[in-house]
């Protein structure tokens, strides 16, 4: 076998290394060209992405509700003013002068309890006369049956004729007559010296003193003026035009000066069946529960009468309202995206601008409320940070 020559060895020594040189080199290079293909389709994802991201349309506040849930009620505005329903004027019952009076204005009185005293001298002078009439009478009844007992024994012994018995008679009967009316006159003075201790005739506050100590009185004139207020009536006036929505039953909210956010309420209980002359106007009437005594007489109340009221379900913006191929729907945004809902409403309050959504739609939902060019169903939005935070309730 013959040894290779000092050349040829050294040529085969060089070419290993260059061939592993050349085989690093390619593979290099196909890691370049596979890495820049990568970095090329991530590069692209991500600029579909953004620019995906930037033609979302971005919603104003404005532009979006969210959906809140409450009655919706159709009302009648109404004002008027506060009478209670229990109120009284005490009157005297007879000529007197007053001689105290116990209670004042703004006082709370019991029923039956005692106002005031007028002076009993003269009536007490009546009372003794028309006793002493009385007296006077029984005595003539007595005188008079005495009479006729004898005339009747007289009578049967033909002493005396039948004409003087019935004289005798007749004189009984006219005794007892006198007898009842002195009786009755009597009783009429017992009672004007009862009348002369004025009484409380209602349970209520006193809203007027009349009379002074030392006045004089005289039947029929007015002492004091009492009211109950634990039980009001609003008294309003509605358009003739109005009445046939007004029932009785019907809720009444309003509101009266000087108490801020506090709304009082009512039923209707009756309704006038006559106008009032010159408005032409129907009055109504409320009553009203007053039992921590807040509400006073005459106080002007602004409110409105419940028509008609829905249970408690969301309520839609009508500006959000859409309709498309005959069916109502919303454009709701969900995931960011634009959803064509369809939904179907009930009661409308076309002074709120709202409507009761019976079906289609929940309490919480963003429901866009303005005609927006470009934007439809599928359509990419992002809302504002403030967008829907206002519900509609």
């Amino acid at each position: 076998m013959t040894n290779p020559s000092p050349s040829s060895r050294s040529r085969i020594g060089w070419r290993k290394p260059l061939a592993l040189l050349l085989a690093m080199a390619l593979g290099g290079g196909g890691w370049l060209v596979l890495h820049g293909k990568n970095s090329d389709a991530r590069q692209a994802g991500n600029g579909q992405a953004e620019q995906a991201k930037a033609h979302a349309f971005e919603l104003a506040a404005s532009d979006v509700a969210l959906i809140g849930a409450r009655e919706l009620r159709i009302t009648l505005p109404l004002s008027g003013s506060l009478m209670p329903l229990v109120q009284a004027t005490v009157k005297s019952k007879v000529a007197a002068e007053v001689r105290e009076t116990l209670v004042r204005e703004g006082m709370q009185v019991r029923r039956g309890q005692v106002m005031a005293q007028l002076d009993t001298a003269d009536l007490k002078a009546r009372y003794a006369s028309q006793q002493a009439t009385l007296d006077e009478a029984r005595a003539k009844l007595a005188l008079a049956n005495k009479n006729h007992d004898i005339n009747q024994m007289l009578l049967k012994q033909k002493y005396i004729s039948q004409n003087a018995f019935d004289t005798a008679h007749n004189s009984v009967e006219v005794a007892e007559a006198a007898v009842k009316s002195a009786s009755s006159q009597l009783e009429i003075a017992q009672r004007a010296m009862d009348d002369a201790t004025i009484h409380a005739p209602i349970a209520g506050i006193v809203s007027k003193r009349e009379i002074q100590q030392g006045d004089k009185v005289s039947p029929d004139s007015p002492l004091f003026s009492i009211m109950d207020l634990s039980q009001m009536t609003l008294e309003a006036q509605v358009p003739a035009s109005e009445i046939p929505r007004v029932k009785l039953g019907q809720d009444v909210t309003f509101a009266v000066d000087g108490f801020q956010e506090r709304r009082f309420a009512g039923k209707v209980t009756r309704v006038n069946p006559a106008t009032e002359t010159g408005s032409r106007a129907i009055k109504v009437y409320i009553a009203v529960d007053n039992n921590d005594g807040a509400l006073k007489g005459g106080m002007f109340a602004k409110g409105a009468i419940t028509l008609q009221k829905s249970e408690v379900r969301p309520l839609l913006p009508l500006g959000a309202l859409r309709r498309e191929n005959g069916v109502d729907l919303v454009y709701t945004v969900q995931n960011n995206l634009i959803v064509a809902q369809p939904v179907t409403l009930g009661l409308r309050n076309d002074d709120e601008n709202l409507a009761e959504v019976t079906s289609g739609l929940a309490a919480g939902a963003h429901v866009i409320v303005t005609r927006l060019d470009g934007v439809k169903p599928g359509s990419a939005v992002k809302m504002a940070e403030s967008a829907g935070a206002k519900r509609n309730s």
